[in-house]
């Protein structure tokens, strides 16, 4: 058997390196994070080959003297930790890893000045071999320069992407970091090309516009003039920062930016937290834009997890989950929702046919209801129901915006589009969607997708307030189901029964349907089982429980709405605008797809070239 035997300090620092410096956008973390704990004001990278040939950093904060520079390239040497406690960190760096791990896989060069000094010092290390102490010319501040980096470890450059993906990646860490740093400007060029310039930003500025400034430098004005701020706390521990609105999403989770205690990291546990917030208001497959920071006591998060400092852990995690949760959900139940999408199509089509002129569609008030019971509001059926079981005589035309109502045989008063956020209904077109009159456009309205938002929002509402009223079946219906779908059925029964879905096994391959929630009506029995095994089939084990309720709960509410191609009277499609108005979420249907769009005057204007 092999004897054992201490390991050299160059093999432990190339084993230390690998664990922190995986490519060149790892050093250039490790570095930067370096110069914010030094106090700098400004902060400079510079490439060359995607950092594979040199990577530099250079900073103005408060320098070393000879001294100190000597303990910085020593492998557990820090300044960050002033006592024995682990715990008690307020700097981003405490490990004391990263200049010696870089200096062991690269040829290092810092050069540093403190405030006090005559001059500076430069330091060469050359794979963690260290060269001797100089004099150099240099102001306040330090400079580290990486070169041939991971030229003594030939098998992890070969791991490396080509230069275009490693400059990505260095644009992107430092992005993360800036966002948290509004008030230290960063740069970073590449073979002499400057790739990003973020001006410091005022950090004296008392209404915050120094943080959403640096988010539009960093993200773009998109996202930043849109996203809603948000200010919430729960015992010690406090969450800010900007959140997107739902209609502004991407196709990867890499626009979710997640800081805890100002330090950037990915955490599971908080990804899942805004994923469940934002549950059934994105499209399936899409992801939230979202830029939050956590701020709580040094003790109760442990950054000691892992060398990258990437991951944490929380003394509390369920709070920290609960806090982001219900503060997200909060702020989005209460967003205005604006109808730009289409506004900005016509804007393009009106240019297109030689129109000028801008405009935007503005945001609509959903906080100010209390003037929605000042006029007729009849409640809309939460179901289709059966042409034969309707009443004789009933009629369901399209409306006539000519033909005012006549109060005295029971019509409702004229709704006034001024007196509501989404105005009049006017139309229904192709007997699925209502064109309403606002006062200062109009709006295109998706029956079955906004009815579908508020029928699921009355479900959670009926569970919040205990359970879903039920509705026992006279003949229980049976329902076959193939293996995968009858064993997740199975599984969740207890979850479903709370939700209004009574099954119980019958047999092999079907379930018996004994009671759905009485908010449906009629609808397709079948076709909601089965899509329901297929929801809970697709939240597989990664998503917790409070995921997958949401998922039934879209499907449910799905068949309980009002369909495409059901006709609807003006007291119906007022109703449901109505309903709209004082339901949070409304913008989007349980899918994510927009529930309405706006056109304003404006945009028309310019469609038609009267601007």
């Amino acid at each position: 058997m092999p004897m054992i035997r201490v390991l050299p300090d160059h093999i432990i620092n190339q084993i230390a390196a690998g664990e922190v410096v995986e490519r060149p956008a790892s050093a250039v973390k490790e570095l930067v994070e370096n110069a914010i704990d030094a106090g700098a004001t400004r902060i400079e990278v510079a490439l060359a080959d995607g950092g594979r040939k040199m990577l530099a950093v250079d900073d103005d904060g408060a320098g070393m003297d000879a001294d100190a520079l000597k303990l910085a390239v020593q492998r557990h040497a820090t300044s960050k930790i002033s006592g024995d406690d682990i715990m008690a960190l307020h700097h981003l760096g405490f490990r004391g890893e990263a200049l010696p791990s870089i200096g062991s896989v690269s040829r290092m060069t810092i050069t540093s000045r403190g405030a006090q000094d005559a001059h500076g010092w430069v330091l060469v290390v050359e794979h963690s071999k260290l060269g001797a102490m100089r004099p150099a010319s240099r102001q306040k501040g330090t400079r580290v320069v990486v070169e041939d980096l991971f030229a003594s470890v030939p098998a992890r450059l070969k791991f490396l992407k080509t230069d275009r993906t490693e400059t990505a990646q260095v644009l992107d860490i430092v992005r993360r970091i800036s966002m948290a740093h509004p008030h230290i400007g960063f740069a970073v060029s590449d073979s002499g090309r400057q790739s990003m310039n973020l001006p410091p930003r005022d950090k004296n500025d008392s209404r915050g516009d120094d943080l959403r400034g640096r988010i539009r430098d960093a993200m773009g004005a998109d996202f930043a003039d849109d996203a809603l701020a948000i200010d919430a706390k729960r015992d010690a521990a406090a969450l800010t920062g900007l959140v997107g609105l739902p209609s502004f999403h991407k196709s990867t989770a890499t626009a979710i930016h997640l800081y805890v205690n100002g330090r950037a990291v990915r955490d599971r546990v908080l990804v899942g937290a805004v994923r469940a917030a934002y549950a059934d208001t994105l499209p399936r497959g899409r992801h939230p834009v979202v830029v939050l920071f956590i701020t709580l006591p040094p003790e109760d998060v442990d950054v000691n997890v892992h060398p990258a400092k990437a991951e944490v852990r929380f003394r509390d995690a369920a709070l920290i989950r609960s806090l982001i949760i219900n503060a997200l959900r909060e702020v989005i139940g209460i967003a205005p929702v604006s109808g730009g999408h289409l506004s900005r199509q016509a804007l393009n089509m009106g240019r297109r046919f030689g129109g000028g002129g801008s405009g935007s569609s503005g945001g609509i008030d959903w906080q100010a209801p209390q003037h929605y019971q000042q006029h007729y509001h009849q409640p809309l059926p939460m179901h289709d129901a059966p042409p034969d079981a309707r009443q004789a005589g009933e009629q369901h035309a399209e409306f006539n915006p000519d033909t005012a109502p006549n109060q005295d045989s029971g019509q409702p008063p004229e709704i006034v589009a001024a007196d509501y956020p989404l105005g009049a209904a006017k139309a229904q077109l192709h007997k699925t969607y209502i064109i309403a009159e606002t006062a200062e456009g109009i709006v295109l309205i998706d029956q079955h997708a906004a009815h579908e938002r508020l029928v699921l929002e009355r479900i959670k509402a009926e569970h919040a307030g205990g359970s879903v009223e039920r509705q026992i079946l006279l003949v229980p219906e049976v329902v076959e189901v193939d293996a995968a779908g009858l064993a997740v059925l199975l599984e969740h029964t207890e979850m479903l029964a709370k939700r209004g879905l009574v099954l119980e096994a019958f047999g092999d391959g079907a379930l018996l349907v004994r009671e759905v929630p009485a908010i449906l009506g009629q609808f397709d029995m079948q076709r909601l089982v089965r899509d329901t095994a297929e929801e809970l089939l697709e939240s597989d084990d990664s998503k917790n429980l409070e995921d997958r309720i949401n998922h039934v709960w879209a499907t449910i509410s799905c068949y309980g709405s009002v369909r495409a191609g059901r006709v609807l009277n003006a007291s119906e499609m007022n109703a449901l605008l109505r309903d709209m108005e004082a339901t949070p979420r409304s913008g989007q249907c349980n899918h994510g797809r927009p529930t309405f769009v706006t056109l304003s005057l404006h945009d028309i204007e310019t469609l038609f070239r009267r601007r």
